[in-house]
C-alpha cells in the first residue's frame, strides 16, 4: 500500500536482502570486538581516564568490567548462530 513503511523483513529487492545481511555480520562483529578491547584494555593496564572520577562507586566500575557486560549484551546473535546449527546437525 501506499505511504505505508515497510517492515525489515518485507524488502521487495536485492537491496533489502543485502541490507539485511550486512546487518546480520554486523551485529555478530560487535561481541568479539567488545572481546577484544577488554583484553587490549586490560593488558595495556592503562588507567581508566574517563571512570576515574567515580572511584570506589560500583564493584563494576572501570572499562574492562563495561566491555565484558557489552560483550554480553551482545552475545545473542552468537547464541542464535550456534542454536541454529546445532538444530540444523540433528
Amino acid at each position: 500500500m501506499i505511504g505505508q513503511p515497510e517492515s525489515a523483513g518485507a524488502s521487495d529487492g536485492c537491496g533489502g536482502a543485502a541490507a539485511l545481511g550486512a546487518a546480520d555480520w554486523l551485529s555478530l562483529a560487535a561481541a568479539p570486538t567488545f572481546a577484544i578491547m577488554a583484553l587490549l584494555t586490560l593488558l595495556g593496564g592503562a588507567p581508566d581516564m574517563m571512570c576515574s572520577a567515580a572511584q570506589d562507586a560500583s564493584p563494576l566500575n572501570g572499562m574492562v568490567p563495561m566491555y565484558l557486560l557489552m560483550t554480553a549484551f551482545h552475545s545473542a546473535p552468537w547464541l542464535k548462530l550456534v542454536s541454529s546449527r546445532q538444530r540444523g546437525a540433528r
